[in-house]
């Protein structure tokens, strides 16, 4: 558990000053109360918490006093900035997965669009409910001139069912 100065740390882990400061500023590595750095924990947090294609730099970032980055996170805080990177793209990439999957869906005809369920449920209740209404204006004259309740009552059933048969056979086709 050796602990370094900034610049002690840059040597060692073969990169800039600047580099080391960016670190402890976005929060991927930790410094002491001191203000010093313990390697080894340090190398932890490096590997951990930077991006494998994340490319070196040729520029050189110029040191930036505490607190002049509003959203930049504190060393302080532990490194919850970059964890909130993280979190935030594992987000960002399940939301993308998701669509990708709906697309697919779409595409290979397992999903519909809510729009289109709408339109048929609508489409069909309405064919039941005119299907139903047309019973009484189909058999007023059969029924008025009918005068035992068993044989109205048969003729009824007989055209209620008929009907849902229709529409049971127009779902079929």
């Amino acid at each position: 558990m050796p602990v370094l100065s900034l610049r002690a740390y840059a040597k060692h882990r073969g990169v800039s000053l600047a580099a080391v400061q960016k670190a402890i500023r976005s929060g991927r590595i930790a410094t002491t109360e001191d203000g010093t750095i313990d390697s080894d924990r340090a190398d932890a947090e490096w590997s951990a918490k930077t991006r494998p294609g994340q490319k070196r730099s040729s520029r050189v970032v110029t040191p930036s006093p505490a607190g002049s980055y509003p959203d930049a996170p504190r060393a302080e805080s532990g490194g919850a900035g970059s964890l909130d990177y993280f979190r935030a793209r594992a987000i960002r990439e399940n939301y993308l997965a998701r669509l990708a999957k709906i697309e697919f869906e779409e595409k290979t005809a397992k999903l519909i669009s809510r729009d289109e369920v709408q339109v048929a449920a609508f489409t069909k209740a309405r064919a039941v409910r005119d299907n139903l209404l047309n019973i009484p204006d189909r058999l007023a004259a059969t029924l008025a001139a009918e005068s035992d309740p068993d044989k109205v009552h048969l003729i009824l059933t007989e055209e209620i069912r008929r009907a849902l048969d229709d529409l049971a056979g127009a779902n079929g086709n």
